[in-house]
This record gives C-alpha cells, structure tokens and sequence, in this order.
C-alpha cells in the first residue's frame, strides 16, 4: 500500500514510486503523523485517539487502516477492543532525523512554494 496525491492507493499503483517515496507520503498526512506521534507513546484504541487527537471516529479508523496497509501500524485484539501499535519502532527515529533537518534548515521547507505552508489565506 503506498500514497497518491495524499490518499492511500493499492500496492502495485506504489511500486512504480519507489518504496521511499511511498513512506514519505505515508507520513506527508497531518493526521497520520499525529497518529503515529501518539502511538510512540504507547499502543492506544480508536476511542483514545479520537479524544486524546479531537479527531472523528471515522477519520482516525481511515488513517489507522491507511499506515496499517503500509505496514507501520498494526493492533492487537483484546476482547472486543483493539489496540494499536506501531510496528517499527525505527520510525521515530526517522522522524526525530527529520526534526533535526528542520531545525538544521530553519524550517525552510515551510517556505517551499510546492510543498510548504500556505500562508496567503492568513495575509488577506
């Protein structure tokens, strides 16, 4: 599974991206990487991340199911409730990398006219 245009795309449309460019969408998501800044915590249940996240049910169940395809979520069932973990925890290492370039750069990214942030709708 891997990401198009910021939506989860079955595996065969990914592999023409390269698996690294999959990743990184997987995690391009606001939401998503909220999800997986949350479960370095700990494993939690939907109904955690909904109220801990202020994020509709619906919504975190998509995106659970999306870094679950990608492998770099999964849950355990216990009874009736399922808890979610991440699967590789080498990701927050990957993700603290990331910080560090941030910081590095001044988080010049922020300004990339493709990708940063949109701050014409503040200006107005």
């Amino acid at each position: 599974m891997g990401m198009v245009g910021g939506e989860c795309v079955p595996g065969a449309a990914a592999v023409g991206m390269g698996p690294a460019v999959a990743l990184f969408r997987s995690l391009a998501d606001e939401t998503r990487l909220r999800i997986v800044a949350r479960l370095a915590a700990g494993e939690a249940r939907v109904v955690d991340l909904t109220g801990e996240l202020g994020l509709a049910q619906s919504t975190v169940s998509k995106h659970l199911a999306c870094l679950r395809n990608c492998g770099l979520v999964d849950y355990r069932a216990d009874g009736r409730q399922s808890f979610y973990a991440l699967t590789r925890p080498e990701l927050m290492d990957l993700l603290h990398a990331a910080e560090g370039v941030l910081a590095a750069t001044g988080a010049a990214v922020a300004l990339c006219p493709a990708y940063g942030i949109d701050t014409s709708a503040a200006t107005r």
